[in-house]
């Protein structure tokens, strides 16, 4: 299969020009943000403490794509009336991978010979290379047709919600498929997923778009130079960036994200962090107890120089707790 990627201009490393991006809101005051898988009765009466902005609410891709081209945007504006109402903000989290082997995140109408199926399996867990066990799907970033209908959905979501809600951010980066599957290479899912990035920041002219940067599949610890060009890429086009993990000092996210996220700082549009479930029971190693909201914050603004935290419905501190 041949894979091209005609949003980008490799030449001598050079990327292509950038597209306008929202001002940048870098030197603002951080700001509490909730994030909730969905935006529920629960996640509604947590909005209206005064010290939380907003939430981010996750929604996947075949949720939002009932058939080729066909949009139901329904249960966003529902979601959204109801954030708006608090006097909050709105910020979308678009999937197109899931951690669950029965979840598969792409359209119905994907499954076919013509999308070689649409997604392809994927394994989390640190010894994937050598016991690769399915526990997720992902949308084929790296397949030509698949990405076109991806970036489509994109501007659709653009084409209503930009400048009415915050913004949007792209999940992780770290996948791990198997090398030849479905016809994936490193090579060409890397530069596939900085081609939506760039699509969307282009589609996006007044709210943000956010890519979650962890790993790449072959540049941990930026081999093959994959953490310097993603970030200069993003910087060139309008992209703000973020970790979908804030734990503080963990060693693998300090070898890979954690370095570029406070170094490219002042070149993106913003930056952000997300305090997930499994964050909450990360050991800080100082005290043996798990990190407070104040060491989350600390390490947030003093390390990695954010300008929101994105805070689990599961927080301690949002449940009465410290």
């Amino acid at each position: 299969m041949k894979t091209s990627f005609p949003f980008l201009a490799l030449a001598s490393g050079i990327l292509a020009s950038p597209a306008p991006s929202p001002s940048n809101q870098q030197n603002s005051t951080l700001q509490h943000w909730l994030y909730s898988s969905t935006v529920d009765d629960a996640a509604l009466a947590l909005l209206r403490r005064p010290d939380l902005a907003g939430v981010q609410a996750l929604y996947s891709w075949k949720a939002l794509e009932v058939g080729e081209g066909e949009y139901d945007f329904s249960g966003l504006r529902a979601d959204q009336e109801r954030v708006r109402a608090l006097g909050k903000q709105f910020w979308i989290q678009l999937q197109d991978r899931t951690f669950n082997p029965r979840n598969d995140p792409v359209p119905a109408y994907m499954h076919t010979p013509a999308y070689s199926n649409g997604s392809a399996p994927t394994c989390d867990g640190e010894d994937c290379e050598t016991n690769f066990q399915v526990s997720g799907w992902m949308a084929q970033q790296w397949n030509p047709a698949v990405r076109a209908r991806h970036q489509a959905l994109l501007r659709a979501l653009a084409d209503e919600f930009d400048g009415r809600i915050t913004g949007l951010n792209l999940p992780e980066t770290s996948v791990a498929v198997l090398p030849g599957t479905k016809n994936y290479t490193h090579e060409s899912y890397f530069w596939g997923e900085l081609e939506t990035a760039g699509v969307a920041a282009a589609a996006f002219k007044q709210s943000h778009v956010v890519q979650y940067v962890n790993f790449w599949p072959d540049g941990w610890n930026n081999t093959n130079n994959r953490l310097v060009d993603s970030f200069e890429y993003y910087a060139a086009h309008g992209v703000g960036v973020g970790g979908p993990d804030l734990i503080p000092y963990k060693p693998g996210q300090v070898a890979n994200s954690y370095t570029y996220i406070p170094m490219y700082h002042d070149r993106v549009p913003i930056s952000v962090v997300s305090v997930q479930e499994p964050d909450l029971a990360e050991i800080n190693k100082e005290t043996g107890k798990p990190f407070t909201k104040e060491e989350f914050v600390r390490y947030a603004v003093d390390v990695l120089r954010v300008s929101i935290i994105f805070w689990s419905v599961e927080s301690p501190w949002l449940q009465g707790s410290s």
